[in-house]
């Protein structure tokens, strides 16, 4: 009586139960394999790779041709500013394509607070496009 009462009491609880955790049993497996593997073939290339660096595999490699000037060249600042931007219409539609599927069930609310978000960027996108940030000359 006393087992039952503990095995009642744990299903309760919420514990773990082995029945449980075998059927993640295939997931650890996987994960470990995985691990053995990678672990196996990344030290097979260090231990099993010839080492002759020489000059021309030290180098700078651009495009064929040798460098024109230093690698350390500062970037022009728009390079950085079309970056930004594509990052951030593409978070936009990443949260997009998820808000389309469940505009039913959130309704009114979903509807507005996604308007507000779009607004935002769209008030971004304005302020970039008057300040001039986008022309390229």
């Amino acid at each position: 009586m006393m087992g039952k009462a503990l095995k009642e009491g744990k299903k309760k609880l919420g514990f773990i139960r082995m029945e449980q955790l075998t059927e993640y049993a295939a997931i650890m497996v996987f994960i470990a394999v995985a691990i053995i593997l990678g672990l196996a073939l990344t030290g097979a290339a260090i231990v099993g790779a010839k080492h002759r660096p020489d000059t021309e595999k030290n180098s700078p490699y651009e495009c064929g041709f040798e460098p024109f000037e230093d690698s350390r060249v500062k970037f022009d600042i728009r390079f950085y500013l079309v970056s930004l931007l594509f990052i951030i219409f593409d978070l936009e539609i990443a949260f997009l394509f998820p808000w389309a599927v469940v505009l039913k069930e959130i309704g009114v609310a979903g509807f507005l607070s996604m308007m507000v978000f779009l607004g935002v960027l769209t008030i971004g996108f304005i302020y970039e496009w008057k300040k001039g940030a986008l022309e390229w000359e």
